[in-house]
Order: structure tokens, then C-alpha cells, then sequence
């Protein structure tokens, strides 16, 4: 394309205005042109005579070029980067926040943890000082029905040795006048024999 325009450009150049008068040289020209990219191996654009053209083309076609660039890519290639770093900058906000909620949770469950261990704690305690209670009261109920229990029993046992005695000095005294009489043949006084009986004891 550059070398097109530039050829354009050199026929623009080399082109008589009007009539056939100049129509010689400007031959002479297109066929030195023509020799000198025929010299250069078949390559125009290597031809120094055609530099000129090739630059100013070179140009424009930048200049068009930077131009739809300016105003259709770069805006959209700028729209696009705004809105990736938009968009990353909320997936980091969204990051920070469900972070924050993570410790957030964390720190509740610490603190309901927390709360379950004092009151199971608090209802051992309380258990435990309501069994010792209960215990304590049945130990003093067992200790009292005990006490009661032995009050009676040696009750019983101090009347049954009082009654036990009694039968032994009746006994005793029946045993002494039987033998009084035995020995003697006469009747004992009673009086005499249980005050004998009673010092004995």
C-alpha cells in the first residue's frame, strides 16, 4: 500500500498540468523510476527516490492509525481495565468482608462455648452442693433415728437388768429363808433376810 501511494504520489509529481509539451520529461522520470526499482533488486521501497513519498504516506497511515486508536481502543482498553481493577477491588471487599464474618462467628462460638462451660460448671457446683445437702440432712435423720434407736435399746436393756435383778433378790431371798428354815427349822424374819440379801448386793 505505501509503495502504491507513494507511485501515486510521484505520478502526481511527474504529470504534465496540461497538453503534451512536458509529456517527455515527465516519461523520462516514471522510466528512471522505474530503472532505479529495477536496480534495487525488485524492491521499491528500497529506492531512495522514493523515500519521500513513503514517509509522508508512512504518516498519515500512523496518524489515521493512532487516531482510531485514540478514540475507539484505548478508551475501550481503558473501559475494560477500569472495570477489571472495579471488580477485583470488590472480590477483595467481598474477601475482607466474609473474613470478618468468619471471625466474627469464631468469636461468638468462643464466646457461646464459654457461656455452656461456666453454666454446666455452675450446675455441677449447684448439683453437687444440693446432693451434699440432701446427703448430709439423711446422715443426720440416719444419725438421729440411730441415737433414738440406742436410747431404746439401752432403755430396754437397763429395764430388763433392773427386772433380771429383781427376779435374782427374790430369788435370793426365797433361796435364804429355804435354807434359814432348812437349817433351823424355824421361819426366817423376811426383813431380816432382805436387808442381808440387799447388803450383799
Amino acid at each position: 500500500m505505501t509503495h502504491l501511494f507513494g507511485s501515486l504520489w510521484l505520478a502526481t509529481l511527474v504529470e504534465p498540468p496540461q497538453g503534451d509539451s512536458h509529456a517527455e520529461p515527465g516519461h523520462e522520470v516514471a522510466e528512471h523510476a522505474a530503472d532505479a526499482a529495477h536496480a534495487s533488486g525488485g524492491l521499491p521501497q528500497l529506492d531512495i527516490a522514493t523515500w519521500p513519498g513513503q514517509l509522508f504516506w508512512l504518516a498519515v497511515t500512523f496518524s489515521l492509525l493512532f487516531f482510531v486508536l485514540w478514540r475507539s481502543v484505548l478508551p475501550r482498553i481503558g473501559m475494560a481495565i477500569e472495570s477489571r481493577r472495579d471488580k477485583i477491588a470488590d472480590d477483595l471487599d467481598a474477601a475482607a468482608s466474609l473474613k470478618q464474618q468468619s471471625e466474627d462467628s469464631a468469636a461468638e462460638y468462643e464466646r457461646l462455648l464459654t457461656e455452656a462451660r461456666s453454666k454446666a460448671h455452675n450446675l455441677a457446683m449447684s448439683n453437687r452442693e444440693s446432693v451434699d445437702a440432701e446427703v448430709a440432712a439423711e446422715a443426720a435423720q440416719a444419725d438421729e433415728e440411730i441415737a433414738k434407736q440406742q436410747s431404746a435399746a439401752e432403755a430396754r436393756i437397763s429395764d430388763m437388768r433392773e427386772k433380771a435383778l429383781t427376779k435374782v433378790r427374790d430369788i435370793a431371798v426365797e433361796t435364804t429363808q429355804s435354807i434359814f428354815t432348812e437349817l433351823t427349822g424355824t421361819k426366817a424374819d423376811a426383813k431380816a433376810i432382805d436387808a442381808a440379801v440387799d447388803a450383799d448386793r
